[in-house]
């Protein structure tokens, strides 16, 4: 059922007050992890006294940080490839329209998190990120909104979602520097499975999402006329009983189609960017590697 909300934006049924529910528990889990994760620190870390305020800060902010992207990229996957939410399906209707709760409480929970990094990025600016980090998480924040009241286009959005499951590699590389541990193994290898997870869950994926929403643009699909389909689904009845669906990206409402034709691009710009600092730092790390080996291999 579609109710008639805010302007230009189809609203589900009762998607407001879930999303308010559980935007609020991504929010307080948010909270829970950062407190939890000062306690472990100073059990596990004996250098984690010694660090200053805003290095403490954000230590703690990186732990809910990690937790996040553990808790929201398996769950996407999950959504994406073990759930039977996304199968292309005719009788079930248009996959670009499919939602469950499970989808709008990991996107809701997801908002909490952005709501609550952001807020910290924003008090503490410059410290825990400058200009793109508020435009990547603005852009997240908006698209995940729309996706969760309307209830169209989550999977896409999931996609890149998933992306999030490289952060806790970005994460370990800064607790390693911090830790002055730099030049460890640890480190290196660290950085290595950094750039591979980056190239496949930031570039790679992002290429299959638009060649997947290239293909499904406007794709006509042809299935055996039915009560639900005709009742759910946009299409022609050929005389055979034959439903010729409107399949399916452009059948979007409005904005949701314009965020979803903009946000990726540009998110696909600025992963492109981390993606050359990312290789650059990781040439620079075997470098030195390759270096101390060979000055201890002569000594």
């Amino acid at each position: 059922m579609m109710e008639l909300g805010l302007p230009l934006i189809p609203v589900v049924d009762n998607a407001t007050s879930h999303l308010l529910a559980s935007a609020f528990v991504g929010i307080i889990m948010c909270r829970a992890v950062y407190i939890l994760t000062g306690y472990v620190s100073v059990l596990c870390f004996k250098g984690y006294d010694k660090l200053s305020y805003k290095q403490k800060m954000e230590w703690n902010n990186r732990g809910f940080s990690t937790f996040h992207a553990l808790f929201a990229a398996s769950l996407s996957l999950y959504l994406l490839l073990y759930s039977d939410l996304f199968k292309e399906d005719p009788q079930d209707g248009l996959i670009i329209n499919n939602y469950s709760f499970l989808s709008n409480s990991v996107l809701g929970i997801s908002i909490g998190y952005f709501l609550t990094d952001l807020a910290m990025i924003l008090w503490f600016y410059p410290v825990l990120g400058g200009l793109e980090y508020l435009l990547h998480h603005g852009l997240s924040l908006f698209s995940q909104f729309l996706a969760v009241i309307s209830g169209c286009g989550q999977i896409y959005i999931l996609m890149v979602l998933f992306t999030e499951s490289t952060t806790p590699f970005v994460n370990l590389r800064w607790y390693l520097d911090v830790a002055g541990e730099k030049n460890s193994k640890l480190y290196m290898y660290n950085g290595v499975m950094l750039f591979f997870g980056w190239l496949v869950a930031r570039i790679l994926l992002f290429i299959y999402f638009f060649v997947h929403m290239y293909i499904h643009f406007d794709e006509v699909s042809m299935s055996p006329s039915s009560p639900v389909i005709l009742g759910q689904i946009p299409g022609l009845v050929s005389s055979s009983g034959v439903v010729w669906l409107f399949f399916q990206v452009k059948t979007i409402f409005p904005l949701g189609l314009c965020t979803l034709l903009t946000v990726p691009p540009m998110l696909t710009m600025m992963n492109v960017f981390w993606f050359w600092k990312i290789a650059k730092g990781m040439v620079k790390t075997l470098s030195k590697s390759r270096q101390s080996q060979v000055h201890n291999h002569i000594q």
